[in-house]
């Protein structure tokens, strides 16, 4: 079997031109990146339905939630759908680090590779300009003569990049020295701000509204009251147009923003997805992580600011994934074992759970197929998750592509065209915001509560009095390896409690962030990271080793 750089090597692309008039956007809305890939600037008439792609709590056996995404999408075209992807840009830090590129994987990749996983568009440096562009004048204000008196600065510098020595830093050393802090790209306000902007007007406004500390009189100061939200804007006006590239198939796919799930909310932009909607009539959408951070993230936070709800969600497992969280070793995971199949199943119970029980919306399982799977393992999964409400579908994506997510795609569209009803919430928006959060571990996690340290409850208690800042959405920043806070605690854990060490106002996104457990803001690097693997040939400038 070849590798997934083989296999992206050797498919034919299609000029995007044609890729956007299979869509159905007009010439005059492209603006082409090269051959391969393109800005699109207005949107269609349709309003397509959507599908959210989520999983189960990721392992080290993996899951293949953007491979599944992909194969489905393709598979629904070639049930004859028109059908539009909306995916997430890959971070640099991940794909240097641990986790390598996303753009799927074998037969269910979108393309080009290369590029989407590297600067692509250059979205990220965009984000990341305009965020230490507003850090520059924070400090130079200040140094200028601090006309806002201000005090205390809570607006950190970014960087695309795994970098654990950044966390914290001194800066203006010699001159007006104080700590700072870089966060990863990807967890940043100004990628919030930009995945959760409708246009260019909210996104200057959102960019307006960020808070970057308090004055001498413990008042918020505002990027607005700076006049940076003009030249931040300036920065973002071309990165705001949502990406357009294809499938290995041809299938439309508009790719866009990429806030991590596990400490951001892990969606791709509201335009991208506004966009495909426009020109598709089913888009094949996915959230990072598993289902408590990615979709909750999605479903209570992004569709009431889009103003969208799912007709379907697919929830993706592997059988290995399953085992291991039962306890069977990596290198174990092949082998047959439907007792230790059982006994981490009730992670993917959880979610199903979550998703029939808590939001109301029709689910389906997609089991990323190995060729170890055996009947009896299926057999087990397809029963004790009907009992649970959801059809067991197996996607046979890697190897097959669309033809191997066929079976898949009829289910989801026959559950999407059937869903009429409208998708409950894991909280309401005018409860407290202690009680959000609450609600969030109770009823998402399984927690039974949460502890909050002196200085979180102290920040939330002064974050309610403000009328406006108590209707806001919860984020919380939560490990992505269990349902608690406590990575070691894998399957369908109990008897525990969420404890929220420090929260956040992010004025311009339009929600609170909760930090929970021993979660950071900007990741490390592994003992051995994905980047010492990878080579390039110099004299071709082919590269091994992204993926």
């Amino acid at each position: 079997m070849k590798t997934d750089i083989e296999i992206a090597d050797a498919a034919v692309l299609k000029p995007i031109t044609e890729i956007a008039a299979k869509a159905g956007v007009p010439e005059s809305a492209l603006e082409c990146y090269g051959r391969y890939k393109a800005k699109v600037s207005s949107y269609g008439n349709k309003r397509g339905k959507v599908v959210l792609v989520t999983a189960i709590n990721p392992t080290p056996a993996g899951e293949g939630k953007t491979t599944v995404s992909i194969g489905l999408a393709d598979g629904m075209a070639k049930l004859g759908k028109n059908v539009c992807l909306a995916l997430r840009e890959p971070s640099l830090g991940p794909v240097f680090g641990i986790k390598g590129g996303a753009t799927g994987g074998g037969y269910a990749q979108i393309a080009p590779m290369e590029d989407i996983n590297l600067h692509f568009n250059g979205d990220f440096h965009a984000i990341t300009s305009a965020n230490n562009l507003l850090c520059s004048l924070i400090d130079n204000h200040i140094f200028q003569g601090n006309a806002l008196r201000i005090k205390d600065v809570t607006f950190h510098r970014a960087l695309d990049l795994n970098d654990r020595s950044l966390r914290t830093v001194r800066c203006g050393i010699g001159y007006n020295e104080r700590t700072d802090h870089f966060d990863i790209t990807a967890a940043s306000e100004i990628m919030a701000v930009f995945c959760l902007s409708r246009d260019l007007a909210d996104l200057k406004k959102r960019l307006g509204d960020i808070v970057i500390g308090t004055d001498e009189d413990g008042r918020p100061v505002t990027a607005r009251m700076l006049k940076a939200d003009e030249a931040m804007t300036i920065l973002l006006k071309e990165a705001i147009k949502p990406n357009l590239v294809q499938t290995l198939e041809g299938t439309p796919a508009f790719v866009h923003g990429g806030p991590f799930a596990n400490i951001a909310h892990g969606c791709n932009s509201i335009i991208a997805t506004r966009t495909a909607m426009s020109y598709a009539d089913y888009v094949v959408t996915e959230a990072g992580f598993g289902a408590d951070l990615g979709a909750e993230k999605f479903l209570d936070i992004k569709c009431r600011l889009a103003g969208i709800q799912p007709s379907c969600v697919v929830v993706v497992a592997t059988v290995r994934g399953l085992k291991y969280g039962g306890g069977v070793p990596k290198d174990k995971t092949g082998e047959p074992n439907v007792e230790a199949l059982a006994k981490g199943a009730p992670n993917l119970f959880k979610h199903v759970e979550n998703i029939t029980n808590v939001y109301k919306l029709p689910c389906v399982v997609a089991i990323n197929r190995f060729a170890t799977d055996t009947d009896e393992e299926i057999a087990y999964l397809r029963s004790e998750c009907a009992a649970r409400g959801a059809e067991v579908c197996l996607a046979d994506v890697w190897a097959r592509g669309g033809e191997g997510g066929k079976a898949l795609a009829e289910v989801v569209v026959a559950k999407t065209d059937a869903f009429e009803g409208k998708m409950d919430y894991a909280y309401p928006m005018d409860a407290p915001l202690t009680e959000k959060i609450e609600l969030v571990a109770r009823r998402i996690y399984g927690a039974d509560g949460v502890d909050f340290a002196p200085e979180a409850a102290a920040r939330l208690a002064e974050l309610e009095k403000d009328e406006a800042t108590r209707a806001l959405p919860v984020c919380i920043a939560k490990t992505q390896y269990s349902l608690s806070d406590d990575q070691t605690r894998l399957g369908r854990p109990t008897g525990f409690r969420i404890t929220v060490r420090e929260v956040y106002l992010r004025a311009g996104a339009g929600f609170v962030v909760a930090l929970t457990g021993k979660i950071l803001l900007m990741p490390g690097l592994g003992k051995t990271p994905a980047a010492e693997g990878m080579t390039i040939d110099v004299e071709t400038g082919t590269i091994r080793g992204l993926f």
